[in-house]
């Protein structure tokens, strides 16, 4: 049986005539940038997680970097941020000018909040929150932490579409939200594609502004910019496919459930924590295993597609050896890393595939016994 780790055809071809139709309607209105389509997925995407404001981005980086930019991040500022977490979340800050400041995860794979209090120095202007693998992190704590520090807090939420934790949604919780539509994420575009979540008006038009050059009329330019304009193509795309996302996260969720029924009692795999009162909607579904490289090579023999996410943490990346970290001083993200594997988790796997994946790993582990 052959399983991919994403199935991306399969959902295509489920909606498909409603895909052609709303690329044709882009077409015919020969509006190819921002417009129409674009505003209309911008209004039902912050509906969905009840935000008041939602600017479109032509990709996850950029709406992170727009975030910051616009909320005033500059040279000499640090923003704290987890060292497990995609290099986007890092690059942002570092297009602002400022200093990424690491710290471990916590049970949950999140940002640890203790840390984060510990990291704070006078030249600390934000926290950057990562909602990991589809789970938001402790994000009443973290609330806390920067009220009473006078800090900004920042969600990046790319693998988090409709997450919640305490009944609220990502977004709902920072000063600003940054979403990536990658086609791979649970909300995917057919190309690049992301977005920035705020309750703030006042920064909001700010955004707006910024990613087109700065212009508020066309060749009337208030500041300088850049060109972070969503295409409208994308924008149709994904609007189509947001009609789908609740259904969408409803299966992960119970693949989720499934996968945890059929591979408890293995004691050399940690399955995923969630956190009480939380919302997981399971972009990755991410276990830690003994022998994870074996394990990945068994199955691969097997044709199940797995992942990691990541396999190494941005301390130990060559770009950033210049901030002077030391392998040992994240030890927590430093184990994750050797042992997460990511299993095949999307809205279309099915129960028969879920067994077969469950019941290899099963049996890789009895051969290894038996070996021993």
């Amino acid at each position: 049986m052959r399983i991919p780790f994403l199935d991306l055809k399969t959902q295509y071809t489920s909606i498909r005539v409603e895909i052609a139709e709303a690329i044709q309607r882009v077409l015919d209105s020969t509006q190819y940038i921002l417009g129409p389509e674009v505003a209309a997925f911008e209004e039902s995407f912050a509906s969905a997680h009840g935000a008041s404001h939602c600017v479109a981005t032509n990709n996850g980086t950029s709406a992170l970097h727009l975030a910051l930019w616009a909320l005033g991040i500059k040279s000499g500022d640090e923003v704290i941020l987890p060292v497990n977490t995609f290099i986007a979340t890092a690059e942002a800050v570092l297009l602002c000018g400022a200093t990424p400041i690491f710290v471990d995860h916590d049970n949950y794979y999140a940002i640890d909040a203790e840390e984060v209090e510990r990291r704070i120095t006078r030249r600390t202007r934000a926290i950057m929150a990562v909602h990991l693998y589809g789970q938001l992190a402790d994000m009443p704590e973290l609330s806390s932490i920067a009220k009473r520090n006078g800090l900004m807090l920042l969600e990046d939420a790319a693998q988090a579409h409709l997450a919640s934790l305490d009944g609220k949604r990502s977004g709902a919780w920072g000063k600003a939200t940054g979403f990536s539509f990658y086609p791979g994420k649970n909300l995917g575009a057919y190309g690049e594609a992301g977005a920035v979540l705020t309750e703030d008006p006042a920064l909001a038009e700010k955004m707006r502004r910024i990613r087109d050059h700065g212009s508020e009329n066309k060749y009337w330019h208030t500041i300088a910019g850049h060109n972070y304009r969503l295409e409208a193509l994308q924008g149709a795309i994904l609007n189509v496919k947001l009609k789908y996302l609740q259904s969408w996260t409803e299966a992960r969720q119970h693949h989720a459930a499934e996968y945890a029924e059929r591979l408890v009692g293995i004691p050399e795999i940690s399955l995923p924590k969630v956190r009480d009162a939380a919302g997981h909607v399971y972009h990755l579904y991410v276990i830690q295993a003994k022998d994870r490289d074996k394990l990945r090579e068994f199955l691969e023999k097997r044709e199940i597609s797995t992942g990691l996410h990541y396999p190494v943490p941005l301390h130990l990346q060559p770009c950033f050896r210049n901030l002077g970290y030391k392998e040992g001083a994240f030890p927590r993200a430093e184990r994750a890393a050797g042992r997460i594997l990511s299993l095949p988790m999307y809205p279309e796997l099915t129960s028969e595939q879920i067994a077969f994946v469950a019941d290899s790993i099963r049996e890789f582990y009895a051969t290894q016994g038996a070996k021993s």
